[in-house]
């Protein structure tokens, strides 16, 4: 699950961290530019020592790098953090953006609401957390199951303020 529950032990806060899946780790990301060269250059081959080989490797090595560049843009898009942290009182959300961005809500614990959209959000059962006059989203870049899980997470952390969920 990409989301995870921590509390200390002597305190009252529950602090709750999102962030999106990578199922591409670095060295595996190497690992897939490496085969793609590897299986981009086995055409090629009978190609070595003619001049045709030349007028095709410019756009071998950009079929090579548009995958790279793909896949190193969609790594970098994909460094969100969302934090939500619960104490005796407040309900404060910050969400760091991939640029650096941040983005902060808060409001009392009393008041705050989580809600599920099942279709009338961009994604299927998207969650937001309401108070203060404010409606915010949680967890958008999770699956539709591990928002399902959120959701009753989030009700449950809400409804008990002195307790771990």
């Amino acid at each position: 699950m990409p989301y995870r529950w921590t509390t200390e032990p002597d305190e009252q806060v529950q602090e709750l961290r999102l962030w999106p899946h990578n199922s591409l780790p670095q060295h595996g990301m190497a690992a897939f530019v490496l085969a793609t060269f590897t299986l981009i250059l086995i055409p090629a081959l009978p190609l070595l020592g003619s001049v045709v080989l030349w007028g095709l490797l410019p756009f071998l090595m950009l079929a090579v790098w548009g995958v790279y560049f793909a896949l190193r843009r969609n790594r970098r898009a994909r460094q969100i953090i969302e934090v939500l942290t619960l104490d005796d009182d407040e309900t404060h959300l910050t969400r760091t953006e991939a640029n650096g961005d941040v983005q902060t809500w808060d409001c009392n614990r009393y008041w705050t609401q989580v809600t599920k959209h099942e279709d009338k959000g961009p994604v299927p059962n998207y969650i937001t957390l309401k108070g203060k006059g404010r409606e915010v989203e949680i967890g958008a870049f999770l699956s539709e199951e591990e928002r399902l899980a959120l959701f009753d997470d989030l009700q449950r952390a809400l409804r008990r303020p002195n307790s771990a969920a």
